[in-house]
């Protein structure tokens, strides 16, 4: 069962490594509109929808919001709309260095944030329920060896910026610049990490036993969208305002296309938070993994993101000793994902 749920993940995550695919194929549109068309579907429509999975026959979503704490539900929006902010800069940390190590660096800052700043902050709100008891050893050593994968990927990086020159580096990555980079990337992360904290506050806004395992989380996922949403929206308008771009939306021969394309860009970056719900719902019987994972479904996007990098050629022209560290921390990003099971 343990297997099931973590290959579910897996393949959630393989979805969402290739959500930029699709975008490559928009045609005619500034950033700031597609993002925006692509948001409507990958935080609304499509979280709304896995979130209506969750809701019994016989009942309603008012009745299922009626039936927890409102502080809950808004701290579930509110750090939705913080993790909004670093999906805002994903985009940044990926333009200054590659799918492959922009991803790596974001992706593992959130991991390791996200899994232990959730129990720290209930532990603020609610300490009688005592969460700082789910952040065991076995959870601590799998969240060490989840960032010692990504300080090895991102020594990789670093060694690429060395060994190629400015001209070989931007025929990769056009705006190839590390340090400024490496800054963007952290900080995304640290928000981005504000997702898996939102679950956890949300973790309880179900109709418990009459809620299958598989689909307990789908509601706070979308609650955590929609906050995210306020923010990318609201980014996006300034931008199309800023840039006069709210034309984009109307220009003849190109809609179709585009939003199509948008549509299958959400629709496979929220396949990871779909694929980590199902997942988790094989995952009960392991506490540690339970609580691990949010951060395995990161490693997972750490490692399908090199691989698209390598697709892409991001790592073409690196020496080999480059291209062994970067095998050496997907590896143990890969044995991450099952060790805490094993301790």
């Amino acid at each position: 069962m343990i297997i099931i749920g973590l290959l579910i993940i897996a393949i959630g995550s393989f979805f969402q490594s290739s959500c930029y695919v699709p975008i490559n194929k928009i045609k005619d549109w500034s950033w700031e509109s597609y993002w925006l068309v692509q948001a409507v579907f990958a935080f609304l429509i499509l979280p709304f929808l896995g979130m209506m999975l969750a809701i019994p026959e016989n009942h309603s979503i008012g009745e299922l919001f009626a039936s927890v704490d409102s502080f809950n539900i808004w701290m579930t929006i509110l750090f939705g709309m913080l993790w909004g902010i670093g999906g805002l800069t994903f985009g940044l940390s990926m333009r200054y260095l590659g799918v492959a190590l922009g991803q790596s660096i974001a992706l593992g800052t959130c991991a390791g944030l996200g899994t232990i700043m959730g129990p720290v902050m209930l532990q603020v709100f609610f300490p009688e329920q005592d969460p700082l008891s789910q952040l065991t050893y076995s959870v601590i050593i799998g969240v060490i060896v989840t960032l010692l994968g990504i300080n090895i990927i991102g020594i990789a990086g670093a060694m690429k910026a060395k060994s190629l020159s400015e001209d070989e580096s931007k025929s990769t990555v056009k705006d190839f610049n590390f340090p400024k980079g490496i800054l963007i990337a952290l900080l995304c992360g640290f928000m981005s990490g504000c997702f898996n904290i939102g679950l956890v506050f949300g973790a309880d806004i179900n109709f418990g036993p009459l809620t299958p395992a598989a689909y307990k989380t789908l509601p706070a996922t979308f609650l955590v969208t929609l906050g995210g949403f306020v923010t990318n929206a609201a980014y996006c308008f300034y931008q199309n305002h800023k840039n006069g771009t709210w034309t984009d939306y109307s220009k003849p021969g190109v809609l179709v296309n585009n939003v199509l394309f948008c549509l299958l860009a959400g629709a496979l970056w929220y396949s990871q938070f779909f694929g980590l719900s199902i997942g988790k719902g094989y995952l009960v019987d392991s506490p540690t993994l339970m609580t691990l994972s949010f951060c395995i479904l990161m490693a997972f996007n750490v490692i399908f993101s090199n691989v698209w990098g390598i697709i892409l050629k991001e790592w073409k022209g690196c020496p080999p000793k480059t291209i062994a560290v970067l095998l050496v921390g997907i590896i143990v990003l890969i044995i991450s994902c099952f060790l805490p099971q094993l301790i």
